[in-house]
């Protein structure tokens, strides 16, 4: 009896180390121009592989005209240890943004589709729920929505997390 408790003991020691979090929500703070803040919720599926899914907003202004992008964007990551840094981790992966821009203005309202690779890393605290990442999404538009941009764009964002 006592040989299966130390080797249940193992095993959940095993579980809970190998991954550091399973759920986490938060707020990404981007740089392209269809999310400025979003709100960031990530979950792993599998032991290096988890999706992310992102609601932003963006309000714009030129000239005189304002409008507003609101965005949905999902992303699949797959995560690799750095090193022997516990909790430090890189990742690659790939997605797709939806997003829609309001305005009185017919030039600058319509909606957009778009893919992009990620990559980037992410960093959970040790003795806190917290995980931190910084990612590049550099995004193609497939479908345009309006003529002020032209169709790529270099996308970078910091995220910090709750994690449960």
């Amino acid at each position: 009896m006592k040989k299966v408790l130390v080797l249940a003991a193992l095993v959940l020691g095993l579980n809970t180390y190998a991954q550091d979090y399973k759920n986490s929500i938060g707020i990404r703070l981007g740089s392209g121009y269809y999310d400025l803040v979003s709100a960031s919720y990530k979950t792993f599926i599998t032991q290096p592989g988890a999706l992310e899914f992102n609601l932003g907003i963006k309000p714009s202004s030129h000239y005189n005209y304002d409008w507003t992008s609101v965005s949905v964007s999902g992303a699949y990551q797959h995560h690799f240890p750095i090193g022997n840094i516990d909790g430090f981790k890189w990742y690659v992966g790939g997605g797709l943004v939806a997003s829609n821009s309001f305005s009185d203005y017919d030039n600058y309202s319509g909606f957009s589709l778009g893919i992009f690779p990620t990559g980037g890393v992410d960093f959970k605290l040790k003795n806190a729920p917290f995980a931190f990442s910084v990612d590049v999404r550099p995004t193609i538009h497939v479908v345009e929505g309006f003529d002020y941009y032209n169709g790529f764009y270099f996308n970078g964002g910091v995220t910090a997390r709750y994690t449960f």
